[in-house]
């Protein structure tokens, strides 16, 4: 082709090899290994049931029979079969018009024989019947162009390390196959075209087929079972259908957000402890608040900071806090009066628009006298405690301020004062921050909530890092309107201040009979369904559109077994964890008690061995002590 291309240079012309160079050349090529003698098995052993090559064994089967009806994924129990299997499917089209020949054929020869059996008075026969209106069925589609026909074969290699292995293996192989109503053949005297029939060549070499439609052939389609496994993320558990791992990255969703659904004691704060323990292993910071004290080992074990919030606890929120930092069209201490209406509201219970509109005017004068205006530059003084809000209101006119002082009173001179009258004293600087409210009353509980998330989410604005807040028991949330309102505000905004949401009940009617509930639902990339109640199952599966199977499941389910939705996909999961991780996590009385008890042992085994020449204890095992930087 040079002759084309005016630029290109002559070519020399090759002379042939002399047949002294001939032979140079096939000396040396003898004494080189090829491509195939290095990737060939030292052995290929060939039996009339088995084939070994190398030092693996393995065995193919061929399927003959196949059941009547089938339906989509039914080929599953045998794609996701625990032992690794070669499975080969292949699929050959075929002319309608001889179909269409053979299927009249075989309909004439059907009528005839019921024909024949009524004539003699014998009963007929009901595969016949059955076949014949499966065949008019077939033909009457055939004919629209409904269906296509094609033949299909399907073949299954099973590896062993052992012909005992292989032995037992290809009997659950066939057990599962005979569970589908399929019927199994070993491909005797032709293990070795059946084996070349499942590699990856696309050649059958036995070609042992079955007939079927369109629609018989399309239910065969095997990559079919959903899986949610990534890249990055975190590790929730192991996806039911398949046995893969769920591995999911919620920071990578269009929020992070996620909402967990379950009744009482199905797992909900144990998978909760688990994605927090392995986010903080990827440098993502955790805050919790703690209901009722399930977090506390967790926390203490790896080292975060346990804060007890309590009429006794030395620990301090402001609910007046402002977080210093001034966004370009957004009015910090606009925002911050907006958030304690909110809070004054389910303190003090519902307001009229008169008492609301003179709480807004003693909030705006608390501030003020206190030098804080919308100036960003202001922001920075001392800012305000209850009991200048308190005396702001009785220092108004209005006889209306009187009312409203009054029902702050108890908070300021009465049985609650100094739970939400001092300065802040805490400073969000561990990894693992754990805020508990047990020790308050229930009454208290959804105050000190709305007060702690208001805290933590001013903290959030003013320093932006991978965060995820988790708020146990969120019902408490949204009993009242205006707590529901700054919850359901968090989850719209949290994505903006690389936050993750975390919202867990059991308590599932409560929380979706609210229109905030199911916003806060609509508002979360993850959401995790575990075992649920039967009065709950209708409106869970009203909520995330689950099917019959899906109900069932979770009315079923074990603890640690639920659906884990991720965007548009959801799988059927089960949480696992390391023997370390569970020690760590669980909740369960016998086991927190029982490894109380073997700490407690260990501890004085300790104390009571001699002490080592250095002074210091001897090490447990007897051994002289080891240097902790090197263990």
């Amino acid at each position: 082709m040079s002759i084309f291309n005016p630029f290109s240079k002559p070519q020399p012309k090759q002379t042939p090899l002399t047949a002294k160079e001939q032979q140079w050349a096939q000396t040396l090529s003898a004494g080189t290994v090829s491509v195939k003698d290095i990737i060939a098995p030292p052995a290929i052993e060939v039996d009339f049931d088995f084939l070994k090559v190398g030092s693996t064994y393995y065995r193919t089967l061929f399927v003959v029979g196949y059941p009547r009806y089938v339906q989509a994924n039914w080929l599953a129990p045998l794609i996701n079969f625990e032992h690794t299997l070669e499975i080969s499917m292949y699929t050959y089209p075929v002319e309608a018009k001889g179909v269409l020949d053979d299927l009249r054929r075989k309909i004439t020869e059907m009528e005839a024989t019921i024909a024949t059996d009524i004539q003699h008075g014998r009963l007929i026969d009901p595969a016949v019947q059955a076949a014949l209106e499966d065949a008019h069925m077939l033909q009457e589609e055939l004919v629209k162009g409904a269906e296509r026909f094609f033949q299909f074969a399907l073949y299954v290699t099973i590896p062993a390390d052992s012909i005992e292995e292989l032995n037992t293996i290809t009997k659950q192989v066939e057990s599962t196959l005979g569970s589908l109503l399929l019927v199994p053949k070993h491909a005797t005297l032709q293990q070795e075209d059946a084996f070349k029939t499942t590699l990856p060549q696309g050649t059958d070499h036995i070609y042992i087929t079955r007939n079927m439609d369109t629609t018989s052939l399309a239910t065969t389609f095997p990559f079919i079972s959903s899986s949610l496994t990534s890249n990055t993320g975190v590790m929730y558990g192991i996806n039911e259908h398949n046995g893969s791992l769920v591995i999911f990255d919620r920071f990578s969703q269009e929020n992070a957000n996620s909402v967990i659904f379950a009744k009482s004691g199905a797992g909900k704060s144990y998978l909760v402890k688990l994605e927090a323990l392995r986010s903080l292993m990827f440098g993502t910071e955790v805050i919790v608040i703690d209901p009722e004290e399930e977090y506390k080992n967790l926390c203490e074990a790896i080292g975060g900071e346990y804060i007890s919030f309590s009429f006794s606890s030395p620990a301090k929120i402001n609910p007046f806090d402002l977080s210093g930092i001034y966004e370009e069209g957004e009015n910090e201490l606009g925002l911050k009066i907006l958030s304690l209406h909110g809070l004054l509201k389910v303190i003090m219970g519902e307001l009229t628009p008169a008492e609301d509109a003179i709480l807004d005017r003693a909030l705006v004068a608390t501030y003020k006298a206190k030098g804080i205006t919308p100036d960003p530059a202001t922001q920075q003084n001392e800012p305000p405690l209850m009991e200048d809000l308190y005396k702001a209101l009785l220092g108004m006119e209005d006889p209306g301020a009187k009312g409203l002082a009054d029902r702050l009173e108890r908070f300021v001179k009465g049985s609650l004062l100094g739970i939400f009258n001092q300065q802040s004293n805490i400073d969000i600087k561990n990894t693992f921050t754990v805020f508990s409210i047990k020790d308050l009353e229930d009454e208290l509980r959804p105050i000190a909530m709305f007060l702690i998330l208001d805290f933590i989410w001013t903290r959030v604005k003013n320093d932006i890092r991978k965060r995820l807040l988790v708020v146990d028991e969120a019902w408490y949330m949204l009993q009242y309107p205006d707590s529901a309102t700054f919850m359901y505000s968090i989850a719209k905004r949290a994505r903006k201040y690389y936050l993750g949401l975390t919202t867990i009940t059991q308590d599932v009617e409560d929380f979706l009979n609210t229109d905030y509930g199911k916003a806060i639902v609509t508002n979360s990339s993850i959401q995790i369904l575990l075992k649920q109640s039967p009065a709950a199952i209708d409106q869970v599966a009203d909520v995330f559109y689950l099917s019959e199977g899906e109900k069932h499941l979770l009315l079923a389910a074990d603890i640690g077994e639920g659906i884990f939705f991720a965007g548009p996909n959801h799988v059927a999961i089960r949480v696992i964890a390391s023997q370390d991780e569970h020690y760590l996590v669980t909740t369960n009385p016998e086991e927190v008690m029982e490894m109380q008890k073997k700490a407690e042992e260990t501890e004085q085994q300790f104390q009571q061995q001699p002490a080592s020449p250095t002074g210091g204890p001897a090490s447990p095992t007897g051994g002289p002590p080891q240097n902790p930087q090197t263990q």
